[in-house]
């Protein structure tokens, strides 16, 4: 191992628990070991994934953060008995790794829950909410300290909490803490004074108007979380430890409004640096044993979830002024390199690393660590598209479907996580020699797969470099871990020794006898709309971004989704461009598979810069000196001056031998389509579809008719 890592390998204490090493799993959403949107039950599929990361070398696990009363079903989590027999069953296969676990508590979302369009209904007409509740009592679910705005449907309120209703959460809280200690868990985690969930809350003055003895004053405003430690203490021992979910500050300017990371001269709307000095000593002298922290609330979103636009160690100089409050042990997250943690660590700035994504996409990345094979640690690349990626635009609430949302935790680039019987490698019966044309994502994918199941195949890539469109989606500045996702596959795929034929374009599948079966992976091409006087001005993505074409100035985007504006950040941050945007929908990015916190970071960024946003509009037609613009809603004709025009309103699929390829033209091969030259999509679409087309060549996939190309 490489000394630069020794400090991560070190134990350290929370209380009187000695945690292996310094590597702690942060919570993440879907992998409660209780469930997640449903009644409460020892979630296998979680205490599988969970379990593995111990033996993984993970020293500290937090599961997925479990409400103290039932989502679905009204019963209070302490109220289950059988769950917790079954529990401490686990925890002794647990505890033979030599892990820790500690279990994550929540009063609940308030204001923050993510409530779709169904629910709206329920919230709005009272009948059918009460109808509804035992199933989903949303009226409970939404509660909050005060009245305030639904982070995602903001015309809907939530509802103050009595003070009944507070105490008994503190009640239930104590006693949900004494079942877990008998049942064998380490410790438990409140997730409080964070996020802007319902705890934070009361914590936050602007979002708590309350009169009583839970509003006011300081001491008020973090009564709940007070009483919460003080009922656990009382019930489990002085030496149960009792860890605090932390955001040291809210970054939050406003309803539904976050502070860019450079941001400077912003007021804060919610927990600012001071206050967070005084709370942090305040509530450790409470009773909590540790700070999980990190920044932000629902509407900073992007603080405690940060895409690939944000800084790598995002919150870790909040993090590390914080400790100077307190004597309990302090953890950091935010895409928190290892490298950096362990050098702060080392220095007594940091006391452990919370890292939750990496566990996602490479199971195995602590043991690369240990054995010096940090090299082959597929890198997490922060796109949300299967662990976290609730969705809304302007006027929409959540836009998850359901499957996601009741299958959160999971991974676009591992498909194995937390669905390990649907995803698995099986060694193949009889190989069969398979030909892949393109060799971007999806097809070294399905290289990479169906080579650890056994079978033969070999590569066929037009161009001289693997990679496909993604090489473009990579070209970005701040794509660092893109760029490290396409150098890993390229590592792999030499590795593997797959056939690989480069600058070879396969135009006719008959060419390809002698193959048992055919992928095309031949990806997508930019959409055209020659009604447009002039587009054939128009610029690619691939021009601007990875071949570096001169762009002049200013630049116009046809189209506001998320290419296009990363494009335009892009472009403002670091080359001092001034991008124009031209968008048909009413707002940005108006897709439902792209998360809120990467979308919120985008528009927040587009109104910081004051980059030109032309909602409700299209371009009619394109010159040399500009474009004129047309707002739909109004019929308003403008033009807009700028240097150059990008192409950004989205791509088509171009599928070798058409969307119908089938056993007509070949003989015994079948053949199958993967990636965008199927449908448009993202990297979880293209990677979880060619594991399926793996798997069904290699016999080990329920409804292979599914997937069969000529059955589309």
């Amino acid at each position: 191992m490489d000394s630069k890592y020794n400090a991560l390998f070190t134990p350290w204490k929370i209380g009187k628990v000695e945690i292996p090493n310094r590597i702690v799993q942060c919570s993440m959403g879907g992998t409660s070991l209780f469930g997640w949107m449903e009644p409460c039950h020892l979630d296998k599929e979680a205490a599988y994934f969970l379990l593995n990361r111990a033996k993984d070398g993970v020293g500290l696990i937090l599961p997925g953060m479990q409400c103290i009363k039932d989502a679905i079903g009204g019963r209070w989590l302490y109220q289950n008995d059988k769950m917790f027999k079954d529990l401490k069953v686990y925890m002794e296969e647990f505890h033979k790794t030599g892990a820790k676990l500690f279990v994550q508590l929540a009063a609940g979302m308030g204001r923050s829950m993510a409530i779709t369009k169904p629910m709206v209904m329920l919230l709005e007409h009272p009948l059918l909410g009460k109808l509804a509740s035992p199933v989903a009592d949303l009226d409970y679910i939404t509660a909050s300290a005060s009245a305030t705005p639904n982070r995602w449907y903001d015309e809907v309120k939530s509802r103050p909490m009595t003070i009944k209703e507070i105490q008994d959460q503190v009640e239930a809280f104590a006693k949900t803490s004494k079942k877990l200690m008998d049942a064998g868990v380490d410790g438990v985690e409140i997730h409080a004074v964070h996020e802007g969930y319902l705890l934070d809350q009361f914590t936050i003055s602007n979002m708590n108007y309350r009169t009583d003895q839970y509003g006011g004053s300081f001491e008020n405003r973090f009564r709940f979380p007070v009483e919460i430690v003080q009922a656990i203490k009382a019930a489990c021992g002085p030496d149960f430890p009792v860890s605090l979910r932390y955001s040291v500050v809210s970054k939050t300017k406003d309803w539904g409004k976050g502070a860019m990371p450079y941001e400077k001269d912003f007021k804060e709307f919610g927990r600012d640096m001071e206050e967070s000095e005084r709370a942090v000593k305040y509530l450790a002298d409470a009773g909590y044993d540790m700070f999980n922290c990190d920044n932000g609330t629902y509407d900073a979103w992007y603080w405690a979830h940060p895409p690939q636009y944000m800084p790598d160690n995002c919150n870790l100089k909040y993090v590390e002024h914080i400790k100077n409050f307190t004597n309990a042990p302090v953890v950091c997250a935010g895409r928190m390199d290892p490298v950096k943690a362990a050098e702060e660590i080392a220095a007594g700035r940091l006391d452990a690393v919370a890292i939750a994504r990496q566990n996602l996409v490479d199971h195995e990345w602590v043991h690369k660590i240990k054995e010096g094979r940090q090299d082959e640690i597929k890198p997490c690349i922060r796109c949300h598209n299967g662990c976290f990626n609730f969705a809304k635009y302007k006027g929409t609430p959540n836009l998850q479907n359901t499957m996601d949302s009741l299958h959160l935790g999971r991974c676009a680039l591992n498909p194995t996580t937390m669905q390990h019987k649907r995803y698995y490698i099986a060694p193949t019966k009889k190989a069969k020699r398979v030909a892949i044309i393109g060799g971007g994502i999806g097809g070294m994918e399905c290289a990479l797969v169906l080579k650890q199941q056994g079978n033969i195949p070999v590569l066929f890539e037009k161009t001289n470099e693997l990679g496909g469109l993604f090489l473009t989606a990579s070209a970005m500045t701040f794509k660092e871990n893109d760029k490290e996702l396409i150098t890993w596959y390229k590592r792999e795929i030499e590795k593997a020794g797959i056939e690989v034929h480069m600058n070879t374009e396969v135009n006719d599948l008959n060419t390809l006898r002698g193959f048992d079966d055919i992928i095309v992976a031949t990806g997508s091409t930019p959409r055209m709309m020659p009604q447009i006087k002039g587009f054939e001005k128009t610029l690619t993505f691939t021009d601007v971004l990875k071949d570096k074409k001169d762009v002049g100035d200013k630049v116009l985007f046809i189209g506001g989704g998320q290419s296009s504006c990363e494009a335009a950040y892009d472009m403002l941050l670091n080359f001092g461009k001034h991008p124009i945007i031209v968008e048909y929908a009413g707002d940005l990015i108006a897709a439902q598979a792209t998360c809120l916190a990467n979308t919120s970071f985008l528009r927040d960024a587009m109104e910081y810069h004051k980059v030109p946003v032309y909602l409700h509009s299209t371009v009619t037609e394109i010159t040399d000196k500009g474009c004129t613009v047309k707002n739909v809603q109004t019929g308003e004709t403008f033009f807009v001056e700028c240097d150059n025009v990008v192409n950004g309103i989205g791509f088509v699929p171009t599928p070798v031998g058409g969307k119908t390829a089938s056993k007509k033209v070949k003989g015994k091969e079948t053949i199958y389509r993967v990636g965008d030259c199927v449908a448009i999509g993202n990297l979880r679409t293209v990677i979880w579809r060619a594991w399926d087309v793996c798997m069904a060549i290699n016999g080990n996939n329920q409804g292979i008719e599914k997937i069969v190309d000529m059955i589309i």
